[in-house]
């Protein structure tokens, strides 16, 4: 008997630690959804303590501090949070396009291809005795002659020539400094596994997004690894089909997805849930199958939802939106939306209000 996306999705939820919220750690929470957004900083925060049964303030902040997990440029060039054990497939995959050596990034910057091993070294020894600001980097990365022309590249709103050295692995958000971010050498933090070849790195984020995101097509799994310059389509489509029989075809509702076939059975038991869960704007269970998904995102509102209103799940459906006025959880609900049973919503609500009441760190 093939699925529903009503029971696909709770399965999801099961996955994605929401329905039943889980126990794991922080990092294993931020492991679990492969990256979570990092900006704003309460949200990143609330992503995760949504997903935890028992959680404090600032726990984020200080599996940061720790090395537990990391913050740096990832999908899309946004900040992610990842860990240090699993961050380099990802970081690997993100630069698979190797846009610093596009001709127009040749000629703004004035870097051909061999230029850049030079400048890693660089980067990584003005940080070999900790974080540096930009401005701070910036200056020791341009005393060199071979880069004195760079200064441009290290100014205020400028941080696009940041993003290839983060990708590449030389380095990370570092401790925030009077209110300044700050970079870090990766290789410093001793859970960092570096980052694997590429013909590696892709079908591990394949499969962890089958796992974590599934069941999925070929085209979610694009629009995740590749969408903005990232792997690119034949090569992402080649990690798919290199799994072979361990992704198993699943009919939901005539659309062919997939999953990891040692999670079949699991899905197959899995039944619908009307469980209510409240989302930060950006939570990785829309941005992970992408806003234009329908079965979680009504097309129809799509707009607040790609500008990062807080959600309201039903079902893990897309069914309101919820704000924090005066103190109180204030859901607005999407008029074709169906209601969840009171009890649940006050359940939640309650939960959420309290790790609200305690601080987001």
């Amino acid at each position: 008997m093939s699925p529903t996306w009503s029971a696909a999705l709770a399965w999801r939820m099961r996955r994605q630690l929401l329905d039943p919220v889980g126990t794991e750690s922080v990092a294993g929470v931020v492991r679990r959804l492969g990256a979570v957004p990092a900006m704003p900083d309460a949200a990143a925060e609330l992503a995760v303590r949504v997903r935890r049964r028992r959680s404090r303030a600032g726990e984020v902040a200080r599996a940061l501090a720790d090395g537990r997990i990391i913050k740096t440029f990832a999908f899309r060039g946004a900040t992610h949070l990842l860990t240090p054990e699993d961050g380099g497939v990802y970081l690997a995959v993100r630069g698979a396009s190797r846009m610093w050596e596009l001709p127009s990034w040749q000629s703004h910057y004035g870097l051909a291809p061999p230029d850049w091993p030079p400048l890693c070294e660089a980067v990584g020894e003005a940080l070999a005795d900790g974080p540096l600001t930009r401005d701070e980097l910036g200056a020791a990365v341009t005393a060199r002659p071979r880069f004195a022309h760079l200064g441009f590249a290290f100014a205020d709103g400028a941080g696009t020539l940041l993003k290839p050295l983060a990708w590449q692995g030389v380095m990370s958000f570092g401790p925030s400094r009077d209110g300044r971010a700050t970079f870090q050498r990766l290789d410093r933090n001793p859970r960092w596994a570096g980052l694997p070849d590429l013909d590696e790195a892709g079908p591990r984020a394949v499969e962890a997004y089958f796992r974590a995101y599934g069941p999925a097509t070929p085209d979610h799994v694009r629009y995740w690894l590749g969408e903005g310059l990232g792997a690119g389509r034949k090569r992402i489509g080649s990690w798919i089909a290199g799994l072979g029989e361990r992704l198993a075809p699943v009919d939901i509702e005539g659309t062919a997805t997939y999953v990891l076939r040692e999670d079949l059975p699991e899905l197959a038991a899995a039944r619908a849930t009307n469980a209510v869960r409240l989302l930060p704007g950006y939570d990785q269970w829309v941005l992970g199958p992408g806003t234009a998904d329908a079965r979680i995102v009504p097309p129809a509102r799509r707009t607040p939802v790609s500008r990062q209103a807080n959600l309201v799940t039903v079902g893990g459906v897309v069914s309101g939106t919820w704000t924090l006025t005066d103190g109180r959880v204030v859901i607005s609900w999407f008029t074709e939306a169906s209601r969840p049973a009171p009890e649940d919503l006050a359940e939640e609500v309650a939960r959420v209000a309290m790790i609200l009441e305690d601080g987001m760190g």
